[in-house]
């Protein structure tokens, strides 16, 4: 039987192996979740609410043991696995507070306004959640808090490498009195992934990953009219223009690029440099890339863990060597020592020409690409000549011109301005172009699997 081995990216020890399951298992997991979805589409809002406030609770109460695993698992620091553990917890209680509002029957009117109607937001069913490494705990519980209070049911195929942290949110949701089915992993290869998408009571599907795993996940659930939701990668642009607090600049962007050891899709990786400012940024934000500490991600001290795996590693170098050949300056890093794990140094390419992946592809990992653009309007330019938009930040002292720029030029789902972060409940996650499309968060992802259902009133 085939089975799934997990490996600790920073010893190469390994740490678990767990069966993988038939396609007959696979669609019982399937068929469970849809009957505990009837059930529980029974509930009311405010019962929903409820489970979800237990779950926040439990998540805490376990969060030094899931901050442990998701660092074995991937190397994530274990203060950054702490962290995330919090903000899931802090998802669960929005969703639980807001979800009765977002979701609460609309009134309106029909025939000319004479006659009254509403708008039910009706749960469809099992919602198919397909989910990346870098955010063990974050990424499902994000689709799961939002249709957990729709009243849908939920089935995770999650990335392999962190096979154990998603089998401990289930056994915890369970804990905290989750009905049994209504939330289950699966543990399958992408041939049965592609079934279970085909499967008749799966209602939807959803997926954070690559631009080429999400073409072919939608053009699967296309095929069978399954709505999807497309959370993909992305190479986002900060750009610093000539007014900007270059030393604020340099420390948000050291942050924004190491963040989570550089493997988070919103992250900043190509930092687009007006000439006035390029000089100073370039050799600041190098000096503090070489300072940063790189080591064992238990340790307080570590600023920087291993990225997640030696396939990851392969790809970051090879895509680390094409850029040099292709005409990027290499100015610290770039030669990772041999040894064990899967350690890649803080990395700053600098000019780095169109056509290289540094200027066109995402490196996900610790590697900063920084591209001179001759004045502001030319840096947006540059930052709109990407087939990707999920994020993105400007650095400027001028509030007005930042807020004109994020609002009607650039070309992205999110905008920061003098600052870097990932989510934030209250707020819209998602892209544009190759980056995806739908939404998460901020009650838009709340309503991606609901059928918005009109009654007409007598």
């Amino acid at each position: 039987m085939t089975r799934i081995t997990t490996t600790n990216p920073a010893t190469e020890a390994t740490l678990s192996s767990f069966a993988m399951m038939s396609r007959d298992d696979a669609f019982a997991v399937v068929e469970a979740s849809h009957a505990a979805h009837l059930q529980w589409r029974s509930k009311s809002l405010e019962e929903r609410a409820s489970y979800l406030m237990r779950i926040a609770q439990a998540l805490r109460s376990h969060q030094q043991a899931f901050a442990q695993l998701m660092t074995q698992e991937t190397g994530k620091l274990l203060r950054d696995g702490n962290a995330e553990v919090e903000l899931c917890a802090q998802i669960f209680e929005y969703t639980a507070e807001h979800g009765p509002q977002q979701l609460a029957d609309e009134p309106r009117t029909h025939s000319g306004g004479s006659k009254k109607a509403i708008v039910a937001y009706c749960p469809i069913g099992v919602v198919y959640s397909i989910q990346p490494w870098n955010f063990p705990l974050y990424q499902p519980v994000r689709v799961l808090a939002s249709n957990l209070m729709a009243g849908n049911g939920v089935v995770l195929k999650h990335a392999s490498l962190c096979t154990g942290s998603g089998l401990m949110l289930r056994d915890v949701c369970l804990k905290a009195g989750l009905p049994k089915g209504l939330f289950d992993v699966l543990l399958i290869d992408h041939d049965t992934s592609d079934e279970v998408i085909a499967h008749t009571r799966v209602r939807g599907v959803t997926m954070t990953g690559s631009d080429e795993s999400g073409r072919h996940i939608g053009q699967v659930a296309a095929k069978h009219l399954k709505k999807t939701v497309l959370e993909l990668g992305s190479n986002d642009a900060y750009l610093v223009l000539e007014d900007a607090d270059i030393e604020l600049a340099i420390k948000t962007s050291v942050e924004g690029r190491l963040y989570n050891n550089g493997e988070t899709c919103v992250s900043a990786k190509r930092f687009v440099v007006t000439a006035a400012v390029y000089e100073a940024f370039v050799a600041g934000f190098v000096k503090q890339m070489k300072a940063v500490v790189m080591g064992d991600p238990m340790a307080d001290a570590t600023q920087l863990g291993p990225v997640s795996s030696k396939a990851q590693f392969d790809t970051l170098c090879e895509q680390v060597a094409k850029s040099i050949e292709g005409g990027a300056k290499l100015l610290c890093g770039g030669q990772p020592d041999a040894g064990v794990g899967y350690f890649y140094p803080p990395t700053v390419l600098g000019d780095c020409p169109p056509g290289t992946p540094a200027y066109e592809d995402e490196l996900f990992g610790p590697v900063a690409s920084i591209i001179r653009a001759k004045d502001a309007v030319h840096a947006m330019q540059i930052a709109n000549d990407s087939r990707y938009g999920l994020g993105g930040g400007i650095f400027t002292a001028d509030a007005d011109r930042a807020l004109a720029l994020a609002r009607d030029q650039f070309d992205t789902g999110m905008v920061r301005i003098n600052s870097f972060g990932t989510a934030d409940p209250n707020l819209p996650f998602g892209g544009v172009k190759d980056s995806g499309y739908g939404r998460e968060h901020g009650g838009f992802g709340i309503k991606e699997f609901v059928n918005a259902k009109a009654i007409f009133l007598p």
